[in-house]
């Protein structure tokens, strides 16, 4: 299990440069509708909410002045537009914000929107964050190279992410992994190996179980299970390469006792070649996108020169490739790493690199 310390007290917020503003536009990434977080910022009070239990979730609930409110809602209501239909404005009579809460808990400190529909009484969420080059391209990585496709806008230094709906893993670990049949179980544990090698791969850290959703789905007479990363603060930033493997954080340590009671090794190598087969056909079926994306990363900061001697150090003790002894940032180590998984995947060597 990983120790605290490992992990940097405060990540420092990384800008986003013109080669990356130049990518998110071209990819349509970008909006111009005004809405800041410093905007929201500006809230006149708010009150706390609870949970179901009556127990305080570390959200608030801001309130605007009239004059500020209805620019707000507004502004809000485009960017849901944009995020889920063709931004034409069309639907906007029929959208109400009901909330905007404030997280006074972490790093990044969102906003939380929620947004119904008055026809018919759905709502769904999305988040407005201080724009920060890490997460962003941890947002990418993860539309390009993992089973899930995910929503974003940048305005100037804001970030709008949609919603990732599915049960927090620190919740699921509490009050649902006891209650899973044998089947379900075991099946869970595939999942978390196959998470695990996905986030080593890709170089995406600090996957705490509150930092992962498990998104359960009925298939005929199972139910199925899926783990979805949330958090994409922490891509490629430590030196430290247990930082990217979610099985030695104490937190996931009931989901690593299950692998271990239900898998054997040869299913543990099997499910983590099968995930790293995969990540690697997405990397040759998007190279366009991957190349412009990694050359972005390639020119930008992202990270400190100690984290990426020791990171690149560990790696190359780790897979053996002498490349990363040459990785001179963070953009390319992640190259190095992405590159390396192709490569044995196209020489028919995907054997497991290392124990679980």
């Amino acid at each position: 299990m990983i120790e605290e310390k490992l992990l940097s007290r405060k990540k420092p917020t990384y800008a986003v440069n013109e080669p990356l503003m130049r990518y998110l536009e071209k990819y349509n990434r970008a909006t111009s509708i005004q809405v800041s977080y410093d905007d929201l910022l500006r809230f006149q009070g708010c009150v706390t909410v609870e949970d179901k239990d009556g127990n305080d979730t570390l959200w608030v609930r801001c309130y605007y002045s009239d004059s500020e409110r209805d620019v707000i809602d507004n502004h809000l209501k485009k960017i849901y537009d944009i995020l889920h239909s063709d931004g034409s404005d069309d639907l906007l009579d029929y959208l109400s914000v009901d909330a905007v809460d404030y997280c006074t808990f972490g790093n990044t400190k969102p906003f939380r929107i929620k947004i119904r529909n008055i026809l018919n009484d759905g709502f769904t969420y999305f988040y407005v964050k201080k724009a920060d080059a890490s997460r962003i391209y941890g947002l990418e990585l993860e539309h390009l190279l993992s089973p899930h496709r995910i929503n974003f806008l940048v305005y100037a230094d804001t970030l709008i992410e949609e919603h990732i709906a599915g049960i927090p893993g620190d919740e699921f670990i509490a009050d649902y992994l006891e209650h899973c049949n044998e089947g379900e179980r075991t099946q869970i544990a595939k999942e978390f190996v196959k998470f695990n090698e996905r986030c080593l791969i890709r170089l995406l850290g600090d996957m705490r179980a509150y930092n992962y959703v498990i998104i359960p789905t009925h298939d005929f007479d199972r139910v199925s299970y899926a783990i979805r990363a949330i958090d994409f603060d922490q891509q490629n930033y430590e030196g430290k390469l247990k930082v990217y493997r979610p099985q030695f954080f104490k937190e996931n340590f009931p989901m690593v006792q299950n692998v271990t009671d239900r898998l054997k090794g040869q299913s543990i190598d099997q499910y983590k070649r099968e995930e790293r087969a995969l990540i690697a056909k997405r990397l040759i079926n998007t190279q366009t996108r991957y190349r412009s994306l990694i050359k972005c990363m390639r020119a930008d900061e992202l990270s400190t020169l100690d984290k990426i001697k020791n990171l690149r150090k560990e790696l190359q003790q780790f897979t053996g490739d002498i490349k990363f002894k040459y990785a001179r940032n963070m953009g390319s180590v992640l190259a190095t790493a992405l590159e390396f998984v192709k490569r044995n995947y196209q020489d028919g060597n995907m054997k497991g690199l290392t124990k679980f």
